[in-house]
């Protein structure tokens, strides 16, 4: 009798849900949408309760669509949005929302911590890269400082994928990956508890550890009764949700990279090194025990794509003659000639982390004229993230010395035809995209349950089990044009730097101040 492993890929926008045969073959898959809120500038929370009632809901829809009964699934896993943040009391369970990645309002806790270690230059030739407000440490020390009450009746803070596992088995626990974005030891695979006293944090607050691979626990009565699955079902980690992708993109090789294009965007590259970080670029634990995750985040890709459908394409999303707007956005954007008639856009939307790490750079279209149209713009913006992911791979290649001659892409981007052949053109690489690249992620982390499971003895025999879907070769005859504007495009941010920061740093101050 088949077996399935249902799996949750807990995202910004929603939880993408799969029923996936241990063979990785998708049977089914639905999602949830839930609320992010923006209670000031440079504030991003969501509500933890949110996340569970979108797993047990999807799970129970699962297995309803799909005919498959509760007996028959051997396992519930999660990949998960890193860098979240859970205050948990040990009783009562979240102290308040949670603080997710987005959320940039510890930049000056950041540039504190830094100073401790002389400075953000001498920090960044320690731990590879400077500091920022989006980053875990110092979000932690926000909290001391600004919310002392609950810091002090935390007894430990979750990430999004510790506190599945709390709804999920009552246990409170970490595991590797996410781990690996707050201070773990990626050699000792152990937390950096010199480092937490040194800054000023309690180190009893940091929870135990696990690997990708463990089983966490099982399924209790009641968190079993709301997914519609059998107590006792065993919980298996999973992993972030960009080391979950790179299992779902299927480069678990050494050296292997991926693109993922979803909400945020990044290049990934498997490796059993440990290299340093720089120009944005971290190196995290792999969902593979054996292996670290050279990861270099975009925090908006598919994010800018939202933006201008919700805001330059309203009166489309809402007509009943057309059921998918990004399907429309498509069609206008291949109409458009490349360079879209020499209309920039920078996709900083968010801030950036890579290729240039800086929580105050914002996006901007530039050499814009009354020329230009919603259409151009629309193209602008596709190629304008498709600049920034040549740019990363450009570093990748040039700084890390890992050569990525081909790119499989992954996330709901890679489901967009023209904006694959944009990127092919702008990479000068040939793109690959996989079966279910909006689903790789959680994909990848049922994947990383069957390892866990026994089901695949390790993780380099998962690459014969992701298919390759749909391949694009780059047009020479577009190279001139985005190879010139590609180079005009990495002068914005040298010569917008200290506009940016001037204009932005007194946002998030006041950002700051209202949350004292």
């Amino acid at each position: 009798m088949a077996k399935y492993i249902v799996a949750h890929d807990v995202g910004t926008s929603g939880n993408k849900a799969v029923l996936v045969d241990n063979e990785g073959r998708v049977h089914g898959k639905c999602f949830e949408p839930y609320q992010t809120y923006h209670p000031s500038p440079g504030c991003v929370e969501q509500e933890p309760a949110d996340w569970w009632r979108a797993v047990s809901k999807t799970t129970k829809l699962l297995l309803e669509r799909t005919g498959v009964s509760p007996g028959d699934v051997m396992c519930i896993t999660y990949a998960a949005q890193l860098l979240g943040i859970v205050p948990m009391d040990s009783k009562s369970g979240p102290l308040r929302r949670a603080i997710i990645w987005m959320d940039c309002r510890a930049g000056e806790q950041a540039q504190r911590l830094m100073r401790k270690f002389l400075g953000p230059r001498v920090f960044a030739l320690i731990a590879g890269t400077a500091l920022c407000g989006k980053d875990g440490i110092p979000k932690l020390l926000w909290l001391k400082s600004q919310e002392p009450d609950i810091y002090n009746r935390m007894c430990c803070f979750l990430d999004v994928g510790g506190y599945l596992f709390y709804r999920s088995t009552g246990n409170m626990v970490m595991e590797w990956t996410g781990a690996s974005v707050f201070g773990l030891d990626l050699k000792k695979k152990t937390w950096m508890e010199g480092i937490f006293r040194y800054v000023g944090l309690d180190t009893g607050k940091f929870p135990p550890l696990v690997r990708p691979i463990d089983r966490v626990g099982e399924l209790t009565r009641e968190a079993a009764d709301e997914c519609g699955l059998l107590q006792g079902t065993p919980v298996i980690a999973g992993a972030g949700d960009a080391p979950c992708a790179a299992v779902g993109a299927g480069a678990v090789g050494e050296g292997e990279g991926h693109v993922y294009l979803g909400t945020s965007g990044w290049v990934g590259v498997v490796t059993k090194r440990t290299p340093r970080g720089k120009c944005g670029a971290a190196t995290i634990q792999s969902a593979d025990p054996d292996k670290t995750f050279l990861f270099a985040e975009t925090d908006a890709a598919g994010g800018c794509i939202q933006w201008i459908a919700d805001q330059f394409y309203k009166a489309e999303k809402k007509d009943p003659n057309i059921p998918n707007v990004y399907a429309l956005m498509d069609d206008e954007v291949a109409r458009i000639p490349p360079g879209s008639n020499y209309l920039l856009f920078t996709p900083w939307i968010y801030g950036e982390r890579a290729p240039i790490d800086d929580c105050y750079v914002r996006a901007t279209f530039l050499n814009l004229s009354a020329e230009h149209t919603r259409e151009d713009m629309l193209r602008a913006v596709y190629e304008g993230v498709g600049y920034n992911i040549r740019w990363i791979v450009e570093i990748v290649e040039k700084e890390f010395r890992f050569p990525l001659p081909c790119l499989r892409v992954i996330g709901g981007g890679a489901k967009g035809k023209p904006w694959m052949q944009i990127l092919a053109d702008i990479t000068h690489r040939k793109i690959e995209t996989v079966c279910e690249p909006q689903e790789a992620g959680a994909v990848g982390a049922a994947l990383v349950a069957a390892v866990g499971m026994g089901i695949y003895p390790d993780f380099e025999s998962l690459r014969k089990v992701v298919k390759v879907d749909s391949v694009y070769e780059p047009q020479a005859g577009n190279s001139e044009m985005y190879d010139s504007l590609f180079r005009r495009y990495q002068e914005v941010y040298r010569n917008l730097r200290s506009f940016y920061r001037k204009l932005n740093k007194e946002r998030f101050d006041r950002c700051e101040h209202s949350n004292m």
